[in-house]
């Protein structure tokens, strides 16, 4: 009976489990009556004797489990699995024990058991007994009989898990993060379950769903020692590969302890962390705004700063973080830090890193990879946040942005561009950014324009002149009449060799000429004097995407420009009648817009 109630709560209701004492005590429950079943049979009294001795046995190892349970925090996962499957084969022995019990003969010939029946029994209890060593094996395995640090990872593979081996991989691993008391031993584990990780998304499924998010955030959070938490950093950043992944770390409150290791932690720490952050997220909102509210856009704004700006700017951004995170305590601690050798890695000391001074120990190297994972993280944190691209805007963050996009090259260039393109893409859209960051006068704006038309005059890589051109195409707004040095080198871009660079110019242009731009009269006559209409009448013979946009731009310049003999050069006329025909099927939303086009130009006796 008691059997049939623990598996009716277990169905109703799979989302509570049973308590861990309840799985821990039935199978020795069933036992007990295994025991009495054994005494009072009637038949096959050698069979009975022999499960009796398997169960004896089974029930001193199950004892041992619950012994390790009252003394140490328990890992349930295996536990669970395992004991449920003790239980079955445990109720499969009373139920056949008990049929032992009948004396009438009609009982006996009526209930049928065979010799066959005791040895499968004999074989499922086998099992279960080495599912039980190998729990124990498991849990310890942490520490020797001396105490210290035992011999780790177990790698042989329990009867249960012998269709699943990366099932019983991975509860030895976790079990290792839990109980062993040496370092190295964790380090171990932390790097089987970040290559495990690495793998297939199946083995990330498992890492989560068997309780490996905890150990690892805990791993992190020691910060006695770096190489444990570059490890458990490491396999959190291989597991937060999707939204529920990432949600997970979320949930099992890691985004202070993410925050905290990367704020008070060895440069080398602080690497592995900015690129968790980063992960995390870009494919959560949720931890997205978890991380902003923990102000570490802030903190990664002051570092990137760091050697962008003079000493007074400098001072002032550090006033500025000193007062955002609420403590000063905090700021003087990490100070401190920065002069202590944390532990060697491998070959190479690394150090904690304050905020300022920046050790000079450190190289050149890590603080470059730094510098990159930290413009990774702040990329992420801005994208498609509109609070988060503010607070980047209201700490200088935007000013050094574009020093960073003018002295630095390679991935931390680029990180910092698409940083400065998420932070425009905002600002297209939300007016009173857009009047704070980008007004044409001040010297962040200035800066970051001045960088922005620089790359697409000199860069020659598609991934620096795409988010650039879509970077002014997002500031088509802000932009005054007089600056024709804006448009002028995205006509130029029209006839690139690129066609996606050439389409994203096309689509800014369209920004500077659409109905919402209070200067689109201006901006179009400048496209139609600098010779852009050939190279935008030259892209209807591109892809679909180009042909698209240079339809729409089409019409915008027919609309606003006014008289002009470009127009009729270049047959302007001829095209959109010829594209009014077509565009209801292609195109059927910009029906309207080409009709207006045409008649705008009828209208100039064109």
């Amino acid at each position: 009976m008691g059997l049939l109630i623990f598996q009716s709560n277990e169905e109703d209701d799979p989302q509570q489990p049973p308590p861990i004492q309840q799985i821990l005590s039935f199978p020795l429950l069933l036992t007990d009556r295994i025991r009495r079943a054994a005494d009072e049979s009637k038949f096959y009294k050698l069979e009975c004797a022999d499960v009796r001795k398997h169960v004896d046995r089974l029930s001193q190892l199950l004892r041992s489990v619950v012994r390790f349970a009252d003394s140490t925090p328990l890992y349930e996962r295996p536990v669970r699995r395992i004991f449920n499957d003790v239980s079955r084969n445990l109720n499969r022995a009373l139920t056949l024990l008990r049929k032992c019990r009948h004396r009438g003969i009609i009982r006996r010939f009526v209930v049928i058991v065979g010799a066959a029946d005791f040895r499968k029994l004999c074989n499922l209890l086998d099992l279960s007994i080495g599912d039980v060593k190998w729990l124990l094996g498991i849990f310890n395995a942490g520490e020797d009989d001396y105490g210290e640090g035992g011999e780790g990872i177990i790698l042989t593979l329990p009867p249960i898990a012998s269709s699943d081996p990366i099932l019983a991989w991975v509860w030895s691993c976790i079990a290792s993060l839990h109980y062993s008391s040496s370092n190295n031993s964790k380090i171990e584990a932390a790097s089987e379950l970040s290559t495990l990780a690495r793998d297939n998304d199946r083995n990330k499924m498992v890492i989560v769903e068997e309780g490996g998010v905890t150990p690892l955030l805990k791993l992190l959070k020691d910060d006695s020692s770096p190489e444990t938490q570059i490890s458990g950093a490491t396999a959190l950043f291989n597991l937060a590969t999707d939204q529920s992944r990432a949600r997970s770390i979320f949930n099992e409150h890691g985004v202070p302890i993410v925050v905290h290791a990367f704020r008070n932690s060895a440069i080398l720490v602080r690497i592995e962390v900015a690129k968790l952050i980063a992960r995390m997220a870009e494919h959560d909102h949720v931890s997205q705004e978890g991380f902003a509210r923990e102000n570490v856009i802030e903190t990664l704004v002051t570092l990137l700063s760091s050697d962008v700006f003079d000493d007074d700017e400098r001072g002032k951004m550090n006033m500025y973080f000193r007062k955002s995170i609420g403590s000063a305590v905090e700021i003087h601690k990490q100070m401190e830090r920065s002069s202590i050798l944390c532990s060697n890695f491998g070959n190479r000391k690394a150090l904690s890193s304050s905020i300022w001074p920046r050790n000079k120990i450190e190289s050149g190297k890590h603080i470059l990879e730094f510098n990159t994972s930290c413009s990774g993280a702040l990329w992420m944190l801005a994208k498609g946040n509109v609070d988060s691209c503010r607070k980047i805007t209201e700490t200088k963050g935007l000013f050094g942005l574009a020093k960073l996009i003018e002295k630095e090259t390679g991935e931390l260039q680029i990180n910092c561009l698409m940083t400065v393109m998420e932070i425009t893409s905002i600002a297209e859209y939300n007016p009173e950014i857009r009047r704070s960051a980008f007004k044409t006068n001040t010297p962040a704006a200035k800066a970051v324009a001045d960088q922005l038309l620089r790359l697409v005059n000199q860069s020659d890589n598609p991934l620096i002149k795409i988010p650039t051109i879509r970077a002014i195409g997002h500031l088509a707004r802000t932009f005054p009449a007089r600056q024709t040095h804006i448009i002028s080198p995205l006509v130029k871009q029209l006839g690139h060799g690129n066609p996606d660079v050439a389409t994203e110019s096309v689509i800014a242009l369209g920004k500077f000429t659409c109905p919402e731009n209070y200067l689109r009269a201006e901006h179009s006559k400048t496209i139609v004097d600098i010779e852009g209409i050939q190279l935008v009448m030259k892209m209807l013979r591109g892809n679909e995407r180009a042909k698209y946009h240079a339809l729409v731009l089409l019409c915008y310049l027919a609309m606003h420009a006014g008289k002009s003999e470009q127009f009729q050069q270049a047959r302007l006329l001829t095209a959109l009648e010829g594209a009014e025909k077509s565009v209801a099927y292609q195109y059927p939303e910009l029906k309207a817009l080409v009709a207006q086009a045409v008649h705008q130009l009828h209208m100039c006796a064109y």
